[in-house]
């Protein structure tokens, strides 16, 4: 069974590559330069149906994850038309947590159109809807302090790695997990302040101004900072406040708790 990676090079699909290891897998990047060492690669853009036919060709399974921006529905809408002329078996795409047509933030309504489309498309298919990623405040922790702008919001995050252990689990065996959508959540609902003392520091609450103003200066486009301000809001008002038992009852263990990954990356160091 060929498996095919899109989103090679980003932070989930890079970790599933990891977890994928021994497996038959194939990794799409847009540019050859960039590709994983040691990997089939193909070169292929979601965004240019064109180079889906060779990318796709041969392929058993796919996993499905499109970049953040409003450009995505137009990505997934190309991988699916492109899976269903290469005979592609089953689909598992990466959705967003909360994704509904009446969801706070766009990408969740953007994702929303995406699912559905993928749902009716006569595919085997599996969507995953993966909470806040804990690596998200690696870059918020700066001289002992927690800077986010997520209020007294409680969230029951996740680490990247067990995004990738739990798709990984779906992708080496698909039919028990054809039709099904999954919400993937940490062990434990936590607010900010718990996850800065985990990590050795204080939480900071920063003002959405201050947020989007961080968020631009780092480099995000405007589209995309204002759409991770409507999460923050959300997550704020206790959108994220909660936890399912989906993750171990598929991969048979509990996923990893934010003082499992704080040690891991030895931010309380």
């Amino acid at each position: 069974m060929t498996i095919l990676i899109t989103g090679a090079n980003g932070a989930v699909s890079s970790a599933l590559l990891n977890s994928l290891k021994g497996e038959k897998v194939r990794a799409m990047v847009r540019n050859p330069a960039k590709a994983p060492q040691g990997l089939d690669v193909v070169v292929g853009d979601l965004d240019e149906p064109s180079t889906l036919e060779q990318a796709f060709a041969g392929v058993d399974t796919l996993w499905l994850l499109t970049a953040l921006g409003p450009q995505a529905p137009h990505a997934s809408m190309n991988a699916v038309h492109a899976a269903k002329q290469a005979g592609i078996k089953h689909v598992v795409r990466m959705s967003a947590i909360g994704a509904a047509h009446d969801a706070p933030t766009r990408n969740g309504r953007l994702h929303a159109l995406s699912d559905h489309e993928l749902r009716s498309s006569g595919l085997d298919w599996t969507i995953i809807k993966p909470g806040f990623f804990m690596q998200n405040l690696l870059g918020s922790i700066n001289g002992g302090t927690l800077y986010a702008g997520l209020g007294d919001g409680r969230l029951g995050m996740i680490d990247v790695r067990d995004i990738a252990d739990f798709a990984a689990a779906v992708l080496t065996d698909p039919a028990p997990h054809a039709g099904r959508t999954y919400t993937i959540t940490g062990p434990a609902s936590i607010s900010l302040d718990e996850a800065a003392a985990a990590a050795g520091a204080t939480y900071q609450p920063v003002t959405d101004e201050q947020a989007y103003a961080a968020m631009v200066g780092y480099g995000l486009s405007d589209w995309v900072s204002a759409v991770l301000l409507e999460y923050f809001r959300a997550y704020a008002a206790g959108w994220g406040d909660y936890t399912t038992p989906d993750f171990a009852q598929v991969v048979g263990r509990p996923a990893r708790s934010f003082a499992d990954f704080a040690r891991d990356h030895d931010l309380g160091s």
